[in-house]
């Protein structure tokens, strides 16, 4: 069995945003969920992701945004095997928190997309794009569509389904 694991980024994703609308259309989904959402520690946060990946029954898709991009990709660089995809959708930049030089700069050993927005207020497009490339992500820049969260307008987000869609197929 196959599980996806819902990875939020800081404050945790609501009720009304994509990835918990995500999480009601996938089956076998579930949520990684941090100790404290208000304070994103890489560490910590990507050693939740570790769990959830150890704890799963077989491999597991990844679908992250934001701050839990950076934890599942920390993660994925232990649990290569273990991962048959993942979806970032608007990685948090590592500068604004100071831990651009504790992810490795490195390609992922699984087939991963990067979705970035060129008007992210967390993140510019060309940062996303150096990371995407860093990790050997597919970059697919969406345009204008902010931190593609709430806030931004993305509850239900089909386009993103269709980007994790794309991802599996080419499993």
């Amino acid at each position: 069995m196959t599980e996806t694991l819902i990875i939020p980024g800081l404050h945790n994703s609501g009720p009304t945003h994509w990835q918990s609308w995500f999480e009601e259309r996938l089956p076998a989904a579930r949520r990684v969920h941090q100790a404290d959402w208000e304070r994103p520690v890489l560490s910590g946060w990507a050693e939740q992701v570790r769990t959830a990946i150890d704890t799963s029954v077989g491999d597991v898709w990844l679908v992250a945004h934001s701050f839990g991009c950076l934890a599942a990709v920390t993660a994925g660089f232990d649990r290569p095997g273990r991962i048959r995809g993942a979806l970032l959708v608007a990685p948090a930049d590592p500068d604004r928190f100071g831990i651009a030089k504790v992810l490795l700069e490195e390609r992922l050993e699984f087939p991963s997309i990067l979705v970035a927005s060129s008007n992210d207020p967390w993140v510019s497009a060309s940062a996303a794009e150096y990371w995407a490339a860093q990790w050997d992500s597919k970059f697919i820049n969406v345009g204008d569509l902010g931190h593609i969260n709430v806030d931004s307008g993305h509850g239900p987000w089909p386009q993103g389904l269709g980007f994790f869609d794309r991802l599996r197929a080419s499993r």
